[in-house]
Parts: structure tokens; sequence; C-alpha cells
């Protein structure tokens, strides 16, 4: 039998949460209610009281209530939910978590989810969930399941979805895993640009018997690789994609928070990192790009996908952030420059190919890197062979 956390406000929701709790119940498993609600009492009992997480987001409840902030509550709440959620989980409590919600209810219950580790069963019924969810998703493996109507009661189609879920949650909290040998793991950003790179990057080191967990330098791959970095998980770091900072700095829409490239530095984990595709900034379709842009040198990766080419006066400005980034480091670290273009466009003879530009890019690195950090400048373009295999030669030596 498994145990499910329901997450969620039960004096507006009492019925919806009741229904989904004698689902659970009736598929042989237990449900773990807890209650968000600040200004009313909850429909039916919790196993875990709104002051209880209201403790956990340092206020009382009854402090909350005569105050009657809206603002402060959610605070509150949204803190002591995600503090109280770890503790629990660590403490054995439930296995998986569910929870219904409109624009509120998210935002407190994927707080939750979010404190968890990656693997525990998370999904949040939503009424947001058909747009934009990456301020609710973040860098976790939460599910959004579309309320299609409001979460509000239980009707034709809400039973449905309502039952799907609790379907959902039980059936990834049943499932076991397959039994695998563990393998030290080493982390690789990687871009469309960087592909044959990373990809033989990735042979190399799994021959080695490390496992490599490729991450897309789309701006949420980069923060989540920042963030399992940070967790632990990693050996070593082959971060040849720092594209990212070109997004962050010029404007671009795959920036990763000005964060990025701190995490390995922070932890003490080996690493090597090439400037690799800050050639260019990542807008979507043509049409859609800044005007604040016209006349820059663009190329149109597919239909979606617009790039813009950075100028000598950009990379002077990406070396030196790259440059203090790496600095924090506290583990073997190298810097690798490829004098012969930083993607597949930045080639000679291809769209972006710019020695300028990559030389301002350069020189800011070696001017501003710390003294003890080596920069090994090659000969090749950053897909060449020769220059993947020197990266990944010095990473295997770091971790030893």
């Amino acid at each position: 039998m498994k145990t499910i956390a329901l997450i969620g406000a039960l004096d507006t929701k009492g019925p919806e949460y009741l229904f989904v709790k004698n689902e659970i119940e009736r598929r042989g498993h237990r449900a773990f209610v807890i209650d968000t609600a600040v200004m009313s009492e909850p429909a039916f009992a919790p196993d875990v009281s709104a002051a209880d997480v209201a403790q956990a987001g340092g206020t009382a409840l009854t402090d909350l209530r005569a105050t009657a902030d809206r603002t402060q509550a959610m605070q509150v709440m949204t803190r002591g939910i995600a503090a109280l959620a770890r503790n629990l989980y660590d403490a054995g409590k439930f296995d998986a978590v569910l929870a219904l919600g409109g624009g509120n209810g998210t935002v407190i219950a994927t707080s939750a989810m979010r404190a968890l580790p990656l693997g525990v069963p998370k999904v949040m019924v939503s009424t947001l969930a058909a747009g934009d969810v990456k301020a609710y998703v973040g860098t976790s493996d939460i599910v959004m399941l579309h309320s299609v109507v409001d979460v509000a009661g239980v009707n034709r189609i809400s039973g449905k979805i309502y039952a799907n879920a609790v379907g959902a949650v039980v059936g990834m909290a049943e499932t076991e895993l397959p039994k695998s040998k563990s393998k030290p793991l080493i982390a690789a950003s990687m871009f469309g640009n960087t592909t044959p790179a990373v990809t033989r990057a990735r042979e190399t080191l799994e021959m080695q018997g490390y496992e490599v967990l490729v991450f897309h330098a789309t701006g949420m791959g980069g923060a989540t690789m920042e963030q399992l970095i940070r967790d632990g998980y990693f050996e070593g770091v082959f971060d040849i994609t720092t594209t990212e900072w070109a997004d962050e700095l010029v404007g671009g829409v795959l920036g990763a928070g000005t964060a990025r490239l701190e995490a390995a530095a922070d932890k003490g984990v080996p690493q090597v990192i090439a400037p690799g595709c800050l050639d260019m900034v990542n807008f979507w379709a043509r049409a859609t790009v800044p005007p604040e842009f016209d006349g820059r040198l663009f190329y149109e990766w597919n239909p979606n996908i617009t790039l813009m080419r950075t100028t000598a006066q950009e990379n002077a400005a990406l070396g030196k952030i790259l440059a203090e980034k790496v600095n924090r480091a506290t583990a073997p670290t190298a810097f690798f420059l490829p004098l012969r273009g930083v993607s597949q466009l930045d080639s000679p003879g291809q769209a972006f190919w710019d020695p300028d530009a990559d030389r301002a890019l350069f020189d800011a690195i070696k001017h501003n890197v710390r003294a003890d950090i080596p920069v090994y400048e090659l000969d090749y373009n950053i897909n060449d062979d020769a220059f993947v295999d020197a990266m990944t030669t010095r990473l295997l030596e770091m971790i030893g």
C-alpha cells in the first residue's frame, strides 16, 4: 500500500478532495491530506492542519486570520508547505503527491512539489496547466494536468479528470524501477550546434565507465543541470555549451538565469568549460525578434527558432562573465577555447564565422580568469574530434 499526499485548501475544495481521497482509498492506498486553507475551517479533518503549515512558514495561523492580508498569507503558506512537505517526505509519511488548484492553489502546491526529490511522483491538476507552466514546474519533474473546467466541485467532466489524476499518481507510485548497476555521473551541456561534440564526448566517457546526463541548453536545461550539480549528483561537468549566457546578457528567450556556471564551482565539482554557441542569441520565429535588433545578422534555424549573431562587444562581456563565474571554483577546472569557431555556424565559410568577435570572447576569458585556472587554446572548431578529445581527456584526469 502506498500513501498519497493531497495538498489543498479544504475550505473551498472540500468536495474535490473528498472525492480524490475516496478514489485513492478505493484503489487500495492511503490518502494523507494536508490543508492549506487560511480563513476558514476545513470541510473534513486533514492529517496536517493549515495551522501546522502556517507555523512552518514562520507565522501563526491566528495571526494570518487577524491581519487578513492575502499577500502575506500566500507567502507564509507557500514557504511553509515547501518546508513541511520535504520534512514529511523525509520522515516517510508519503510516497507521492497530488494536488488540485486554481491560481493560488497551484502556486502553493507546486512549491511543495519542487521541494521534493526528483523521482517522487508529483501530479498537479490545475486550471493553468494549458499555459506556460515554467514558473510552477521549475527544474522539477511535476506532471501538470489541465483541469479543463474550474476546480470547483465534482461534475461529469472534472470527476473523470480527477479520477485520471489519481490513476496517474497511483501508477507512478506503484512503479518499480528496474535494477541497474550504478555508474558515476557526468553532466554535459548540449545544443544543436554542439551535438557532434557532445555525442563523441559521451561515447568516450561511457567507455570509461561513466554515465553521461546531457542537458539541452534551452534555459531550463541549464538551470536543471545547475540544480542537480548542487544536489550532488555528478562527479564531473563537461560544460561545452554555455550559450544560455548569451541569451541572458543580450535578451534572448533561452536564458538560464544569472546563477548559470556557479554550481560546479561552488560545490567543488571538477569541470571543463568551453564557450560553446556564444556566437548566437535565440529568439522564436523571425517576426518575434524585438525591433531594437533590426539590422543584425540572423539565421533562421527552423520556422520557430531564429538565431542572432553576437557582436565583438557582446562577446567581450560574455567572456568576462564566464571567467568571473569560473573563478569561484574550488575543484580542478579548465577552459578550452576553439580557435576555429564556437559552433557549427561559427566555422570558416559558415553564416556566423567571425574571427574578430571570437577573439574578443577569448581575450576577455584569458584576461579575467584566475591565474591558476588553465586556458587551452586549440586550433580547431568546437565540434572537431581533436578538440572534444582534449576536453574529455582533461576531465577524466581531473576526476582521477
